[in-house]
């Protein structure tokens, strides 16, 4: 036996959580930052990358950051000195560790944008001896977005390995029983602590650009499925789906949260409950676009009762989802 031969590391399998990112801290660079990595993916913004390079250099990035970090600061978790979003992705890795981590299974998390990347947790789990890799993309409906570009920057780190693990990529998971399950059973608990009763559930997801649909991004028919699938499990209140967080001049997927929200009082709906389906953690989307302005459009509107259901975060039904998804492939 050569004792040169240098100690290598095998028979382990990875299991990667990956979130959408998150700046580093509240402040204007860390925020800049953030936000180039994120909106410099080609599979983000569609436009001509030349014009777009110039577009976003020259005004996004020096307008934009002042006031994302204005709303960061408004969600930031002082005590943990982090974005809720970072906080909620390592309470779900240490929880589906406990359950499913073993000697020879390690549970680790990443984010597509910002720290800790893809690539660097890819690399820090082969040198622990992951032959096979499991990738969970935190988002229950598939968009090119969200879902592929997570893909993207896996295949990218894999582009550079001489010795490549196994990979299994988890598919999209909006209409899993027990993540409808646990959509419903936090919906139940909402609902119960109330005072009032809601005239209306607002189911509200991420938009995309309409176009991306067009061109046959099957994003916009999967929230709608979660939205019927809910629907029937929870049918004492009504449940409508909108679209939120659109970006630039062009048309997104319609209806536009902000505007349901400042036109249902009109319609006799004055008490609402919001729940962002398609979050895996609570984040500025949901904390500050929701619940903050949210809840101002709609009582500035006319409306009486406002309140936002919890995302999934690190509950025992969200950590059952992830098991059940997790060990299919173990």
């Amino acid at each position: 036996m050569n004792n040169d031969h240098p100690k290598i590391n095998f028979g382990k399998t990875g299991v990667l959580l990956v979130n959408l990112g998150t700046p580093d801290s509240t402040k204007w660079l860390d925020i800049r930052k953030y936000l180039k990595e994120f909106l410099s993916d080609r599979r983000v913004i569609e436009v001509n990358p030349f014009l777009w390079k110039i577009i976003l250099n020259l005004f996004i990035l020096n307008l934009r950051p002042s006031k994302t970090a204005k709303a960061y600061k408004e969600i930031w978790m002082k005590k943990e000195d982090m974005s809720p979003l970072r906080y909620f992705t390592i309470m779900q890795t240490k929880k589906l560790l406990d359950r499913i981590g073993s000697k020879n299974v390690i549970v680790d998390y990443a984010m597509r944008y910002g720290n800790p990347s893809i690539k660097s947790k890819i690399f820090k789990l082969h040198e622990a001896g992951c032959e096979k890799l499991i990738v969970l993309p935190l988002y229950p409906q598939y968009a090119a977005a969200t879902t592929a570009t997570v893909c993207d920057e896996v295949y990218r780190a894999l582009m550079e390995m001489r010795w490549q693990p196994s990979l299994q990529i988890i598919p999209h998971y909006e209409s899993e029983p027990l993540y409808i399950k646990a959509l419903s059973n936090s919906l139940k608990i909402k609902i119960s602590e109330l005072e009032w009763k809601p005239d209306l559930i607002l189911a509200s997801y991420h938009g995309i650009p309409q176009k991306y649909f067009d061109k046959g991004d099957p994003y916009h028919c999967y929230c709608h499925k979660t939205s019927r699938l809910l629907s029937e499990t929870f049918k004492t209140v009504e449940i409508r789906t909108s679209f939120q967080s659109r970006f630039g001049p062009e048309a997104w997927l319609k209806p536009y949260t902000d505007v349901t929200l400042e036109n249902l009082p009109k319609e006799g709906k004055k008490n609402v409950v919001v729940i962002c389906p398609g979050f895996s953690s609570d984040c500025v989307e949901t904390l500050e676009e929701i619940s903050i302005q949210g809840k101002e459009s709609f009582i500035n509107s006319g409306g009486n009762n406002f309140d936002v259901v919890p995302c999934l975060n690190d509950s025992e039904d969200h950590i059952n989802l992830f098991e059940q998804l997790t060990k299919k492939y173990l």
